[in-house]
């Protein structure tokens, strides 16, 4: 497991900037951690990272929003979602082999199989603005 430290708000765009050139279509980013602790920053970086213009936003209320760049960005929260089985329900389980890059908040909520090429992130604040991200990659 890797831990990254991002000391700022501007830390964490670039570490979802850098995550979006280690990664390539096919991949999910699985996200976790409390509110407030980065999670929608990191995919603004991601989207940043595959040129993506338009202004991200956590799709709480939406469940996923969708944004064209360089690599097609799927952006997914679970937060309102409790298990695999409403997630299943609501249709997002495709989203899991993506065709694009599909990053995913309280991915936690998930427990079917894993994705083939997988990134699971864990953010924790540590500090007014300090956050440390924990990561692991996996692919079959």
């Amino acid at each position: 497991m890797a831990t990254i430290i991002s000391k700022s708000p501007e830390d964490t765009l670039v570490i979802g900037e850098t995550w979006a050139r280690e990664t390539q279509a096919g991949w999910v980013i699985g996200l976790d951690g409390d509110l407030g602790t980065g999670k929608t920053q990191l995919v603004k970086g991601v989207a940043r990272g595959l040129d993506i213009a338009e202004p991200v936003n956590s799709p709480t209320f939406m469940l996923i929003r969708e944004y064209e760049g360089t690599t097609k960005l799927s952006h997914l929260d679970f937060y309102r979602l409790q298990n695999s089985d409403q997630i299943i329900a609501a249709g997002l389980e495709p989203y899991l082999s993506p065709d694009g890059i599909t990053v995913i908040e309280w991915f936690s909520r998930w427990t079917g199989p894993q994705p083939d090429k997988f990134r699971h992130a864990t953010l924790t604040q540590t500090g007014e603005n300090e956050r440390r991200i924990e990561y692991e990659d996996s692919s079959t």
